[in-house]
């Protein structure tokens, strides 16, 4: 008898998926086909099965595991997939690297949830169901943002974190890199930023560290997007080099309270020319077509205090000095855009950046229509739903974490990033979403996966499947739960009262 389609419970749900009698076999024997441009995910399928199953997946030209590219698949666009497992033997199929890359996710959740231990596993069969499995995406931009500015997390969990976000086949790691109270990225030309801006709640990376992160992540198909924020947001920079701020005697600390701190960069040359400096360090250290600026939450006291500014605004034929908020960023995307990198920015109304701003509409959803109407290239990341820094349940036993609100599983699943009543044309900016995880609560890596599983599957789920099939994705998670058992991921259990809307 075949299997059911929920026995599959694939997390995310693949776009088409056929259940056919009989298993496929993984053992000792098995060797792979790697046509030409496929051997980096045959490497990734035997990295990743060798710790529990210790099977060596040698290559073979008469292997019966296929693994193969295929440009004419135009069809699966950059992302999709075509997985076929019979009895006898296994291909899978894309047009692009980086569809075979999440194939073999696939087939790695095909497998007994044991396969995903990292520890020897023994007396397992590793047999997989026969399936004919065609899979692409919704969106293209299906993220995480990790905040490492608030609570620095080492580039150990960081690689592992990226793994956890393969696994569910989202593709970016969005690094909060600085903001007032840390910083950590390194500059050589700057070396006060790490020394002063990385010693609370942690330190900094180092190039090397952040090379291998990217390496890592490059070959599970993850693009690593840094963020160095501006002109807010700043506080770290300012101890370093009070000479960039509004009032260039004051010496300040590294600021080690929570919430929106006033104290933000000056826009006078120098300023700029600092800004350009530590982004082309960034742009050297990362390859990612995106670089992100920040943006958001940038009072402007300062700069209605402040004789430069004022002297700016004049200059500059400005309205008065909010609108100093403005041309910064714009000068700082120009700068971007000229070498040849797209900007990044959190927006608090949709049309507050430059139009060469590809926005992330953070406080409503509303704001992101309104900036796809502006022409705008949008990511949404509403904190009604997206921010996971905000506890999972109002029940008791949950950790610290950001008070206001509640954002159980149930409400991440619910996150439509283009909803069906907007005008198409406003839908098709919509690269994707993610999810933010803000570390001002968050000092340990294990709290950090409490809080982002099993929350990022279900906007795993979302970004790449959409239909919002609450009762199928509580049914699929049953299994999948085992899965990060296995991988010992401290994710919050399911709630066991019927009446809530995240129970199982």
């Amino acid at each position: 008898m075949p299997l059911s389609r929920h026995r599959i419970d694939l997390v995310p749900r693949p776009a088409q998926l056929t259940v056919m009698n009989g298993r496929f076999t993984f053992d000792d024997r098995t060797t792979v086909r790697a046509a030409p441009g496929a051997e980096p995910a045959a490497a990734l399928l035997r990295t990743l099965l060798a710790p529990a199953t210790g099977l060596p997946l040698p290559l073979a030209a008469d292997g019966r595991v296929v693994i193969a590219l295929d440009a004419g698949l135009t069809g699966l666009g950059t992302e999709g997939y075509g997985l076929t497992v019979g009895a006898d033997a296994v291909l899978l199929r894309a047009a692009r690297p980086e569809g075979l890359v999440h194939g073999v996710q696939t087939i790695r959740q095909l497998l007994p949830p044991e396969a995903l231990s990292g520890n020897p596993v023994r007396g397992t069969p590793w047999s997989v169901p026969c399936v004919q499995i065609t899979d692409v995406p919704r969106f293209a931009w299906r993220g995480a943002m990790l905040d490492v500015a608030r609570h620095f997390q080492p580039v150990s969990f960081l690689r592992r974190f990226t793994d956890l976000l393969a696994l569910h086949k989202l593709n970016v790691l969005h690094l909060h890199l600085t903001d007032d109270q840390g910083w950590r990225m390194p500059v050589a030309a700057r070396p006060k930023l790490t020394e002063v801006g990385g010693t609370p709640h942690g330190g900094a990376y180092t190039r090397q560290e952040l090379a291998g992160l990217i390496d890592h992540a490059a070959a599970r198909g993850i693009t690593v997007v840094p963020e160095i924020e501006m002109p807010g947001h700043a506080r770290a920079a300012l101890a370093a080099y009070p000479h960039l701020g509004n009032r260039p005697g004051r010496q300040l600390e590294v600021w080690r309270r929570w919430g929106v701190c006033d104290t933000v960069l000056g826009v006078h040359d120098e300023v700029l020319d600092f800004c350009r400096t530590v982004l082309d360090e960034v742009m050297d250290t990362f390859p990612s077509p995106y670089v992100h600026l920040g943006g958001e939450e940038c009072p402007t006291t300062e700069w209605h205090q402040s004789p430069a500014a004022l002297a700016r605004v004049a200059e500059q034929g400005l309205e008065g000095p909010g609108a100093l908020h403005g041309w910064f960023m714009g000068r700082m995307g120009e700068f971007v855009t000229e070498r040849g990198r797209r900007p990044l920015g959190w927006t608090e109304t949709g049309v507050d950046l430059p139009d060469t701003f590809t926005v992330l509409p953070w406080r409503d959803q509303r704001h992101g229509l309104a900036a796809a109407r502006g022409g705008r290239q949008v990511i949404m990341a509403p904190y009604r739903s997206t921010y996971l820094d905000y506890p999972q349940s109002a029940l008791p036993g949950e950790p610290p974490g950001q008070p206001g609100q509640v954002v159980d599983l149930r409400t991440v699943h619910a996150t439509e990033p283009a909803p069906a009543h907007w005008e198409p044309e406003a839908a098709a900016r919509v690269l994707g979403t993610q999810a933010q995880l803000w570390t001002e609560y968050v000092t340990t890596p294990a709290h950090a996966e409490y809080l982002a599983f099993p929350r990022l599957c279900a906007l795993a789920d979302t970004a790449w499947s959409g239909g919002h099939d609450w009762p199928g994705f509580q049914a699929r998670m049953h299994r999948h739960r085992a899965r990060l058992d296995a991988l010992g991921v401290p994710d919050r259990p399911p709630v066991l009262h019927p009446s809530r809307e995240d129970s199982p």
